[in-house]
């Protein structure tokens, strides 16, 4: 480990695990004076050189004044972030292509309110945030998704400019925090029936028996499924109807990295699968999912959807 690196770690550094509340103290918040308040610092000096030129009295005391409300300035914008408590969250899993956003609570135990708070993870992209006195807030940092897989939060950065803005305060945060990116799913046709394998007889799931009533077609339902006469009665701009039956055998559909076609790329391959998966969630059929090296038994639930979908983007072809 390098010499940067090692200060990087030791300035920077959460806690342990990454995922205990971070308290920052005085080694952790850098403050400098931001490009208005050079301004106002060379402002300050021309107004003393003409003031001891011309032998000003009300000029000394305007400039020391000034002096005196920007060195104010400074110290309140460094107890804008002293003493701010930061617990990091859980992120939800998104798909391939979405805007993953990473949960960070901010406590404000003083009773005064902490205002103009800018959070930036992706340069040029900030979050902004304001906490009132002795209460808490929760900032989604947003970060982009390109890419199936675990995605890190990367270093945020917490920065202020209030009141005045004649300075700048700033501190690192680098929890330890992953989102799960999905892969972006492709809508296709589930496979035909004959690739599907029968499952037990279960009462109100998904059999082919009894007539349950109507639901909306969905993109990944073939159209050989539309109950037509049901539709028309519906009128024109009405979305198409598919029956729905109860009381025979159910479906189990096997949702099998073979039956893509391996001419396409592995992350395409991997899209078709994650379209099947949430359409056969959608539909209410029991489905497994079949990938080299891993399988996952035929299921339903939310809980089976989150674990296809889990071992999609966590695949390594």
């Amino acid at each position: 480990m390098g010499l940067l690196a090692r200060l990087q770690q030791a300035l920077f550094r959460w806690h342990s695990d990454g995922s205990a509340p971070l308290r920052l103290g005085q080694r952790r918040i850098f403050i400098v004076p931001s490009r208005p308040g050079l301004f106002f610092a060379v402002a300050l000096i021309v107004m003393l050189i003409g003031a001891i030129n011309y032998n000003l009295a009300l000029g000394h005391a305007l400039v020391f004044l000034l002096a005196g409300l920007g060195i104010v300035g400074m110290i309140h914008t460094f107890r804008n972030l002293h003493d701010l408590v930061i617990t990091p969250g859980r992120p939800e899993p998104v798909f391939a292509g979405e805007t993953a956003r990473f949960p960070l609570t901010l406590d404000n135990e003083r009773k005064a309110p902490r205002l103009a708070l800018e959070l930036e993870a992706v340069k040029g992209q900030f979050v902004e945030a304001a906490i009132a006195g002795e209460s808490r807030i929760t900032i989604r940092v947003p970060l982009p998704a390109q890419q199936r897989g675990w995605l890190a939060l990367p270093r945020v950065r917490l920065s202020t400019r209030y009141p005045l803005g004649l300075f700048t305060a700033w501190a690192y945060l680098q929890p330890d925090m992953r989102c799960l990116v999905y892969p972006a799913p492709i809508i296709a046709p589930l496979p035909e029936p004959s690739q599907a394998q029968s499952g037990s007889t279960r009462q109100g799931e998904g059999g082919q028996e009894d007539f349950a009533g109507f639901r909306e077609r969905l993109p990944a339902d073939p159209l050989h499924h539309v109950a037509w006469k049901a539709s028309a009665r519906q009128g024109g701009n009405a979305p198409l109807l598919i029956k729905q039956f109860a009381g025979g055998g159910q479906s189990e559909l096997q949702l099998d990295w073979a039956q893509t076609d391996p001419t396409l790329a592995a992350e395409t391959r991997l899209g078709i699968l994650a379209g099947w998966v949430l359409a056969a969630e959608a539909a209410g059929l029991r489905y497994g999912l079949c990938l080299p090296g891993s399988n996952q038994a035929p299921a339903a639930g939310d809980r089976h959807r989150q674990a296809c979908l889990e071992a999609l983007a966590l695949y390594q072809p």
